[in-house]
């Protein structure tokens, strides 16, 4: 819509998670440096955790573009799955000969252990990445568990990646599920963006669409989207979006602080923005 007008190939602060946008920011890049010396450690558990909107999807999609050929990656993005469906799912990604499948679970087991030890076997190594793994059912979760017993007397035949939001470590505190919690021994946690990393966000989206111009978003409104924001990128990206609608129907082509306020107005989850008596717009 705006496109033309600020000199851009394309949106910039699309909702859909493209590694093509993905920013380096110190919080992803700790998580994604544990992740990838959790896997080439051979840990059997691994797990990210961080608030809705945060970036895990997106992170998720840059580990899976990272997994080259020393790796098979399986990617399961909605795990609200049986047991047997999450088998089921695996067997898929792994690309398991079903065709001799005619017992239940125990069968299914047996073919995908088959696989894993083939793979094993060629000098690859398997992970299992489950996105929105919080809402993964209880005996699905112990059914993940039963996976990572799959080994050889030397190593894991499958590494598990667990993205998810807070409410994965309430599920994995309680009694039952302590075993698998036990098992999980690198986790990271993806925090918001500070001022200065939402700042560099803003231009970093820009240029990947392919602004160069100068500073289309004025220091001052970068502050309010962070303020606006707490420093949440799902929440930059709907805040930064509408701010530059704002400024395109004005015909402008700067962001100003009233674009921003009049977004975060349009915004319900965003932080309202007050005005303190010495501060300015707070």
């Amino acid at each position: 819509m705006y496109e033309t007008h600020f000199g851009l190939r394309e949106a910039p602060f699309s909702l859909t998670p493209n590694t093509h946008f993905y920013l380096d920011a110190s919080t992803h890049r700790n998580a994604f440096e544990t992740v990838r010396a959790a896997l080439e450690s051979m840990e059997g558990f691994i797990k990210v955790v961080g608030e809705v909107g945060t970036g895990k999807t997106l992170l998720c999609r840059r580990l899976l573009n990272f997994l080259d050929g020393d790796y098979v990656s399986a990617y399961i993005p909605n795990p609200r799955l049986s047991p047997q469906d999450l088998y089921l799912a695996l067997a898929d990604e792994l690309q398991v000969d079903l065709g001799e499948l005619n017992g239940g679970r125990h069968q299914l087991l047996k073919l995908i252990n088959e696989q894993l030890i083939a793979h094993c076997a060629e000098g690859r190594r398997v992970v299992l990445v489950i996105d929105e793994a919080q809402a993964m059912p209880e005996q699905t979760i112990e059914a993940l568990r039963l996976l990572t017993n799959l080994e050889t007397e030397s190593r894991k035949l499958l590494q598990v990646v667990l993205f998810g939001q807070p409410e994965l470590d309430v599920m994995l505190s309680e009694p039952q599920l302590r075993q698998l919690k036990q098992r999980i021994t690198f986790q990271e946690y993806i925090r918001p963006l500070d001022k200065y990393s939402v700042e560099q966000y803003l231009r970093h989206r820009l240029m990947a669409a392919g602004y160069n111009g100068d500073s289309l978003f004025r220091a001052d409104a970068a502050k309010l989207i962070f303020r606006a924001s707490g420093g949440v990128p799902r929440l930059v990206n709907v805040l930064a979006h509408k701010a530059m609608l704002a400024a395109y129907g004005d015909g402008d082509k700067t962001v100003a602080p009233g674009h921003v306020r009049r977004a975060v107005k349009d915004t319900e989850s965003a932080r309202p923005l007050r005005f303190a008596w010495l501060g300015g717009w707070a």
